[in-house]
């Protein structure tokens, strides 16, 4: 079946989920929003609520209702956000990954029943772990199905400095690379504000001091776990996150944004999935772009798959893929 144009298919009305289909209506470019939940008054209440929004001036009449899989089967766009989040203080990674794996196996036997056409966003968690296994575990075009990864803490990077520098975060430039989490780094020779490279900016920007990259690094990688602590939960950045990308595959933007995807002999690795920056366009993650990295920068992002693959091989995804 051909893909509905503006058709948007949400798998998981949790917290994640409520807030991405207020960010999605928000964006005012989708036709028609379907909310599948395994439990379904849930899925039933988060449309009720969200409909009531339609009735302002700002927002347009878009169909918005609860659903089954079967609404996949002319979708242009699915997100993921099924599956349980990490809870404050849990350190369990292992046990996380298990359940959500299990959870992004019955949704893929589920969608793949009925498309291999619309672009999907993995937005559970561990994502790169979740994007792997359902890039390579389903003939689902490649192209087609990517996570969030670091866009998020992407967001946050360009925030932090931002604010170091007095100017709006929209003029910083850069990304974080690898995984979304632990082993995630920056690669300081890309990034800059408004064309000035960062050693220049105490200079240009009147800074007292040079900015310091460890701190901004540690504090763009703890950032979700303060959120956590403080709120119980986080859902208003990654939703956002999540806005982003959909806009992009609607408009066809051809931007660059950084999203897991499994790379197939980019940066000379491969049976990984982690985030780079990549071309998002009407077709999903159109291009990977292959940057000149620093040695030293090069050396971390091997490090970054070497943890992904240790990671893999604890949840038995590390053979050849499929």
């Amino acid at each position: 079946m051909q893909p509905k144009d503006g058709k948007l298919v949400l798998i998981g009305a949790g917290m994640v989920g409520s807030a991405t289909l207020n960010a999605l209506i928000a964006l005012n470019l989708l036709s028609e929003v379907v909310v599948i939940d395994q439990n379904t008054d849930k899925a039933k209440g988060e449309v009720m609520d969200a409909l009531h929004t339609t009735a302002f001036a700002y927002s347009t009449n878009v169909t918005i209702r609860a659903g089954s899989y079967a609404d996949c089967a002319d979708a242009a766009i699915i997100v993921m956000t099924a599956g349980p989040s990490i809870q404050p203080g849990d350190t369990d990674r292992r046990s996380l990954a298990e359940k959500n794996l299990a959870v992004m196996d019955g949704v893929m036997r589920q969608v793949t029943r009925y498309t291999r056409s619309a672009v999907i966003i993995v937005v559970t968690n561990p994502v790169d772990l979740v994007t792997y296994y359902g890039q390579t575990h389903f003939s689902y075009p490649a192209e087609k199905i990517f996570g969030t990864g670091t866009l998020l803490d992407t967001a946050r990077m360009r925030q932090i400095i931002a604010s170091q520098c007095g100017v709006d975060s929209k003029n910083v430039h850069g990304y974080l690379f690898g995984e979304h989490g632990a082993s995630a780094f920056i690669p300081w020779s890309m990034v800059s504000v408004a064309g000035v490279p960062l050693d220049e900016a105490p200079r240009v920007f009147g800074l007292p001091a040079a900015i310091d990259k460890a701190e901004v690094l540690d504090e763009t990688k703890n950032a979700g776990l303060r959120v956590l602590k403080l709120k119980g939960y986080t859902s208003s950045g990654i939703s956002q996150s999540v806005a982003r990308l959909v806009k992009a595959l609607v408009l066809n933007e051809r931007c660059i944004l950084p999203v897991s995807t499994v790379l197939a002999g980019e940066y000379g690795l491969t049976r990984v999935a982690m985030s780079v920056p990549c071309i998002i366009g009407k077709n999903g993650r159109e291009r990977i772009i292959e940057v000149g990295l620093a040695p030293a920068e090069h050396a971390q992002l091997e490090a970054c798959c070497a943890s992904l693959q240790d990671m893999l091989r604890q949840v038995g995804l590390a053979g050849p893929e499929q």
